[in-house]
């Protein structure tokens, strides 16, 4: 079994080189955060990870390539409206 510090290493170490932050919770889930190098704003967030099927380095690999693939996307997806977080109304010219 890979200790829950190792686990977050290899997470935080998989999105290299980019920054990012993975915690743990009281219930053992993990929390990722993955920042923009330019501004540190936070580019994907996910919760409530659980790390019951963490047990090997294919299931560690696969849940960085999947983490990795929701970044891509939001960061498509804030592109595509303009820099515009979720939520906020285009600036006016």
């Amino acid at each position: 079994m890979i200790s829950i510090l190792e686990l977050r290493n290899i997470i935080e170490l998989g999105f290299l080189p980019l920054r990012c932050q993975c915690t743990v919770s009281h219930d053992s889930s993990l929390t990722v955060k993955v920042f923009d190098p330019d501004s540190g704003r936070v580019d994907l967030l996910v919760t409530g990870i659980s790390t019951v099927r963490l047990t090997s380095a294919r299931a560690i690999s696969n849940l960085v390539g999947e983490l990795r693939s929701e970044l891509v996307a939001n960061q498509q997806a804030f592109f595509i409206s303009g820099g515009q977080l979720a939520g906020q109304m285009p600036a006016k010219l």
